[in-house]
């Protein structure tokens, strides 16, 4: 590579990691919410009231800039990381691999493993049924752990990648 060419993938990487970090924020932000009061409060919700609430949240969120930030930051980090390997010796290249595991690894792929087929199975559930009531409570019990992942995998991945800029 000619040092034009060097530079060049240097500034992609750059802002790759940027938005990268931009976005690993504002998942951070979202699933910090979901973990400290938004899931409490659904489930103090009757199980009726909880289901619809959630099948609500679950459908809008389909159609909303969220999934742009999600898609978006994972599709980056996925870049940026496979990009670090042409940096490896240096440390900002680390720290951007890191960043870019713990949304890859630790957000998109927790997510489709194992918060989306949660939420499938709580759209089909009808929410006034006793059987309602128990996949509520399954559901709970289950995307609400996996769902911590994501925000501590968020904000590890945020955290990588500010040290990865701070160190270009």
């Amino acid at each position: 590579m000619n040092k034009e060419s060097d530079r060049s993938m240097n500034t992609v990487l750059y802002y790759l990691t940027l938005a990268s970090l931009l976005g690993a924020g504002l998942l951070a932000g979202v699933f910090f919410a979901f973990s400290t009061f938004v899931m409490t409060a659904m489930a103090r919700l009757p199980s009726e009231q909880g289901i619809s609430a959630m099948q609500s949240i679950n459908s809008a969120i389909l159609q909303s800039p969220f999934m742009l930030v999600f898609m978006g930051t994972a599709a980056a980090s996925l870049i940026a990381g496979i990009a670090s390997f042409w940096r490896l010796g240096t440390t900002s290249a680390v720290f951007v691999l890191a960043g870019s595991l713990f949304i890859v690894v630790g957000v998109f792929v927790v997510t489709a493993a194992f918060n989306v087929p949660l939420n499938d199975k709580l759209a089909a559930a009808a929410s006034g049924s006793q059987e309602g009531a128990r996949v509520w409570k399954e559901y709970l019990a289950g995307w609400i752990p996996w769902n911590h992942v994501r925000t501590i995998a968020s904000f590890a991945a945020l955290a990588s990648f500010i040290i990865g800029i701070r160190k270009w």
